[in-house]
C-alpha cells in the first residue's frame, strides 16, 4: 500500500496519528445494492453494516414498522436561474443511485414527491442554494436531488431542523467539469432520529466537495457515498460533529474509484462529551482494477472531552491494483489534552475560555472549508454552546 505524498488537511503529520492496518473488512454491502425492501433482510445487530447501530432507538426504520404520516416540510431558496421542482416518482431524474440497505431502500419505495433543483450548464453562482428541512413530529420520507449541467458550479446548503423520524435518499449529480459544494448540517432537536444515503455521481474532469455537520438528534446515521462517472474526478469529503450525553452519531462513508485517475480526500473530525455519548465513523475507500492513477487519502480524529464517551473508529482501504498515484488512511482518538489547558490558563485564560480556544482549534480548518460565512458562524457558535452547556 502505497502512501500518500501529501498530508491533506485535517491531518498532522504521518507520524503524529495513529495509521490503522488494513482491513478486509467488505466496503461491498453485503446485499447487492436494490431498489425492493425485499431484497434485504430486516438487520438484527450482528451484521457489520449494522453493528454499531442502535436499532432499537431507529422507531421501525429498518423492519418496516415506521408508517408515513409525520409532518416534514421543505422549502428551497435559489438564486436566478436556478429551477426547483416538486416532482412524482417517475421522473426520469429519480433513482440513478441505487439504496444499499433496508432503510434506504424503505425511504426510497416510501416518499410520494422528490424535490429536485438544477442548475444549468456552465452557469456559475455567486449565492449559495438553500434547502430547509424542517420536521413537526412523526415518520416522513424524503428524496432530494441536486443536479448541475456542465460546467456548473454552485454551493448547496441543507439545514435539517425540528423533530421527526426521517430517512431520505439525496442524490448529487454532477455533469462534467462540474463544481459542486454541499454543506449538510443536522441540527435537529433533541428527539429526531434521522437515517439517510446520500449519492455523489461525479462526471469527468468534476468537483465535489461535502461538509457534513451534525450536532443534534437522538440517533443520526449518515451514508455518504461517491462513484466517478468519468476520468479526471475530484471528491472531497470533510465531517464535523459534536456527540453529545446520550446521542448516537454515525457516518458511514464509501469512495468508490470505478475509473482511472480520480482523486478523493476524506477528513471527518469529532468530539464527544458527557455518558454513552456514542461516535461512530466508518471510512470505506475502494479503489478497483480498473481505477489506475487513483489518489487516495482518509483520515479521522476525534477529541473525547469526558469520561462516559465512546467512539468506534474503522478505517477500510480495499485496493485491486498497483498503479495507482497514493493511497492512505489514518484514524486516532485522544482525550483532551491537559497540558493544553494548563498552558493557557497559566496566561491567565479562565478554565471555560481555554476549553473554548482548543475545541475550537481542533474543528478549526473543517469549519473553513465550508465558505460561507453565516454558516461558519452558526456552527462555532452552537459549539460554544455545546461546551457551555457541559460546564
Amino acid at each position: 500500500m502505497a502512501e500518500a505524498q501529501n498530508i491533506p488537511v485535517g491531518s498532522t503529520t504521518a507520524g503524529s496519528i495513529a495509521v490503522a492496518a488494513e482491513s478486509t473488512v467488505a466496503t461491498r454491502m453485503s446485499a447487492p445494492p436494490s431498489f425492493d425492501v425485499a431484497d434485504f433482510p430486516v438487520p438484527h445487530g450482528r451484521e457489520e453494516e449494522w453493528r454499531f447501530t442502535p436499532l432499537a432507538r431507529l422507531r421501525g426504520l429498518h423492519d418496516g414498522t415506521a408508517e408515513a404520516g409525520g409532518v416534514l416540510t421543505v422549502q428551497v431558496e435559489a438564486p436566478e436561474g436556478v429551477t426547483v421542482e416538486t416532482v412524482d416518482r417517475d421522473d426520469a431524474r429519480l433513482g440513478k443511485a441505487t439504496p444499499v440497505d433496508r432503510v434506504a431502500a424503505q425511504a426510497y419505495s416510501s416518499f410520494e414527491k422528490a424535490s429536485v433543483v438544477s442548475v444549468p450548464k456552465e452557469q456559475v453562482l455567486t449565492e449559495p442554494i438553500r434547502i430547509s428541512v424542517h420536521g413537526e413530529g412523526g415518520t416522513a420520507y424524503g428524496h432530494q436531488v441536486v443536479e448541475l449541467g456542465a460546467f456548473a458550479e454552485a454551493v448547496v446548503v441543507i439545514d435539517h431542523t425540528g423533530d421527526a423520524t426521517f430517512a431520505a435518499n439525496v442524490d448529487y449529480l454532477l455533469g462534467d467539469g462540474a463544481k459542486l459544494t454541499v454543506v449538510s448540517v443536522q441540527d435537529w432537536d433533541d428527539k429526531a432520529v434521522h437515517v439517510a444515503q446520500h449519492n455523489a455521481l461525479v462526471g469527468r474532469d468534476a468537483s465535489f466537495k461535502s461538509v457534513v455537520v451534525t450536532f443534534g438528534g437522538d440517533v443520526v446515521r449518515l451514508h455518504p457515498r461517491v462513484e466517478y462517472t468519468g476520468t479526471g474526478g475530484s471528491a472531497e469529503l470533510f465531517g464535523l460533529y459534536f456527540t453529545d450525553q446520550g446521542q448516537h452519531q454515525e457516518h458511514r462513508l464509501l469512495v468508490d474509484h470505478n475509473v482511472p485517475h480520480c482523486k478523493s480526500n476524506v477528513a471527518y473530525k469529532g468530539a464527544l462529551q458527557g455518558q454513552d455519548a456514542h461516535a461512530v465513523w466508518i471510512g470505506d475507500v475502494l479503489i478497483q482494477a480498473a481505477a489506475e492513477g487513483t489518489d487516495s487519502y482518509e483520515m479521522n480524529r476525534n477529541l473525547v472531552l469526558t469520561d462516559g464517551a465512546r467512539v468506534d473508529s474503522v478505517p477500510n482501504l480495499e485496493i485491486e491494483t498497483g498503479e495507482i498515484a497514493g493511497a492512505g488512511h489514518a484514524s486516532a482518538t485522544g482525550r483532551f489534552d491537559d497540558e493544553q489547558l494548563f498552558y493557557l490558563q497559566s496566561r491567565g485564560i479562565p478554565e471555560g475560555e481555554a476549553r473554548r480556544l482548543v475545541v475550537r482549534g481542533f474543528f478549526a480548518e473543517l469549519v473553513q472549508q465550508i465558505g460561507v460565512d453565516d454558516v461558519e458562524e452558526r456552527l462555532l457558535a452552537k459549539i460554544d454552546e455545546e461546551l457551555e452547556a457541559s460546564v
